[in-house]
């Protein structure tokens, strides 16, 4: 199963965040232009698009995934470019969770138009 078939399960708290090691593995499974950040407590990554429009359109897809799994990004989007920042909030750290959400992201965004994104 892909990481983007799994449910996102909301994190209550109480648990540790994931270690770095297990981090590093679930991102290699990731698509590609995915970094950990902030001593691999985050996940980040920038899409392109032609302009502001389809950057919203995006954002506004991924918010739809994001709002039924109960899992929301930080969204950072202008003019022909969205960056997102996945992690749980309530521990600091990452879940595996965040690696579905990230993987849903890149589901999100392979299933535009693909005329419609910027080279």
């Amino acid at each position: 199963m892909s990481l983007a078939e799994n449910k996102c399960i909301p994190c209550k708290g109480g648990v540790p965040p994931m270690e770095k090691a297990k981090a590093e593995t679930l991102l290699a499974e990731l698509g590609g232009g995915w970094v950990l950040t902030y001593e691999a407590t985050r996940l980040y990554k920038q899409y392109k698009f032609k302009n502001f429009k389809q950057a919203l359109a995006y954002v506004n897809a991924l918010g739809a995934v994001a709002e039924e799994e109960g899992h929301h990004p930080n969204f950072h989007f202008t003019w022909g470019e969205v960056e997102l920042e996945i992690w749980t909030h309530k521990i600091s750290g990452l879940t595996e969770s965040d690696f579905f959400m990230a993987a849903k992201a890149d589901r999100v965004f392979a299933g535009l138009d693909t005329a419609r994104k910027a080279g």
